[in-house]
């Protein structure tokens, strides 16, 4: 067979796949617009999407969507026998979030807000140099460097004084963390394992990636955010340092709701339970619920999460993220609220970490500022918090952006409080970030070069998967 009839022949296998890739993504993407995209780059370009659609668009983990709602299923039902009597006055307007959570919000939680790395892991340090029964730790990303190293040491140091110590991290996070990390933690005495929806590893999962970042010490301290251990989270990596991050430590019992999570996240991992301590009364005065979100979810819970967010706030909404890819929905919900009279801000870098999401969120921005939404690039180095306040009353700290990946493919976390006090302690970083940003103009697109305009423009046709 000449070379000429092999080309025709790979040609018309590849269709042949394509097609049949097209019909399975179709029948299994979670949005119109992915099966579209999907479908339609299938059947007409197989030659180059049938590979990233092998590590982005599979996804069948239906073993982990089973287990997930039968533990959600439990967690309501442990709600509504136990501390959920109502919901406070001033929580009132958050009633879809309890409900759709499954969740409460816990009276009297101390919050402290932690508005940069180092003081985020030196309270991280200092909480595990005093656990006395149990440590649990989760993070998107762990590096073999100064921080991890020094994280590392910390959990062996405890572990060796008789402190059981459960780690997880993200097999696609963590892919450059060296098997000898692990290893010796796991010979310390820490119980530590990769995350992934599928028991049977599989290379080609992109997708339903476990983003959040949990550290529980003794079921009483808890801490959450944007931060993973890396010392580029400390700002020590250059061209991106300084890097301006945002973690929240909570004492209360939330801090439960924080197990939970953890919990069932080590069950899937595992088919063992981490040990679940009973929560303990504190005497701060924060009502805060947990929000758990992730593709297991029977609805697009993130998403709903800043849709909701979004529409309870009457006076002022800002916001900060990395990523500013929102939907339909968040992005109508930010139309109306600058409707209502709101005063709508985003924080967004000024440096790109990913090229293509950078471009897209350019594009996204111009379209917020026409619709009448003031957004701001931090000039100092990269923005990665994702911090919500919302009028005088209730601040958000957590591991979501605005983006498709954690509406819909990452597991995510956060917390919601309300408190006027911790909203003044958001007000005050905010407005320090504010002061270190320039308010972007329409000039920024206007002003692009015409194939810096089509890259966004290209960019943003990867919004589902961006």
């Amino acid at each position: 067979m000449t070379l000429p009839h092999l080309l025709t022949l790979l040609a018309i296998l590849l269709h042949a796949i394509g097609i049949l890739a097209a019909m399975h993504a179709v029948m299994n993407t979670r949005t119109p617009q992915g099966a579209f995209a999907w479908g339609l780059g299938l059947s007409l370009l197989p030659y180059f999407t049938l590979l990233p659609y092998l590590y982005l668009g599979r996804s069948h983990f239906q073993g982990y969507v089973t287990l997930h709602r039968v533990h959600r299923q439990r967690l309501s039902q442990a709600a509504q026998r136990g501390e959920r009597n109502g919901i406070p006055p001033s929580c009132t307007r958050y009633s879809a979030l309890v409900q759709m959570m499954h969740g409460t919000f816990h009276p009297g939680q101390q919050l402290t807000l932690l508005v940069d790395g180092d003081a985020a892991f030196e309270a991280i340090f200092q909480a595990i140099a005093h656990a006395q029964s149990c440590i649990l730790v989760q993070f998107f990303i762990f590096h073999d460097d100064g921080l991890g190293r020094r994280m590392q040491q910390a959990l062996l140091e405890r572990a060796a004084d008789g402190v059981r110590v459960f780690v997880l991290f993200d097999g696609i996070g963590s892919h450059a963390l060296p098997r000898q990390y692990v290893e010796t933690l796991r010979n310390g005495g820490v119980a530590i394992h990769s995350f992934t929806t599928r028991r049977r590893p599989n290379r080609f999962q992109l997708n339903f990636r476990n983003h959040r970042k949990i550290v529980v010490v003794d079921g009483w301290i808890g801490f959450l955010g944007g931060l993973n251990v890396g010392d580029e989270y400390l700002g020590l990596k250059p061209p991106l340092a300084p890097w301006r991050d945002t973690h929240l430590q909570l004492a209360g019992p939330a801090v439960a709701d924080l197990q939970r999570s953890f919990a069932v996240d080590w069950h899937w991992v595992t088919g063992e339970l981490p040990p679940m301590l009973p929560p303990r009364i504190a005497d701060g005065s924060a009502h805060t619920l947990i929000a758990v979100s992730g593709p297991a979810d029977p609805q697009e819970t993130c998403s709903l999460f800043f849709t909701v967010a979004i529409n309870a706030a009457c006076k002022r909404l800002w916001l900060s993220t990395p990523y500013f890819v929102p939907d339909q929905a968040v992005l109508s919900a930010l139309r109306l609220a600058v409707m209502r009279g709101v005063d709508v801000r985003v924080l967004l870098p000024s440096r790109p970490d990913h090229h293509t999401v950078f471009l897209a969120s350019t594009l996204h921005a111009h379209d917020a500022i026409d619709a009448g939404i003031r957004m701001y690039r931090y000039q100092p180095g990269f923005m990665h918090q994702k911090v919500i306040l919302i009028d005088d009353d209730t601040a958000c700290v957590s591991s979501m952006n605005l983006d498709n990946r954690s509406f819909r493919l990452n597991f995510e976390i956060g917390a919601l409080n309300v408190d006027r006090a911790f909203a003044e302690d958001v007000e005050r970083m905010f407005l320090e970030d504010f002061g270190k940003s320039v308010e972007i103009t329409r000039d920024e697109y206007r002003k692009a070069a015409y194939l810096r305009k089509l890259a966004m423009h290209v960019a943003r046709l990867f919004d589902p998967i961006l």
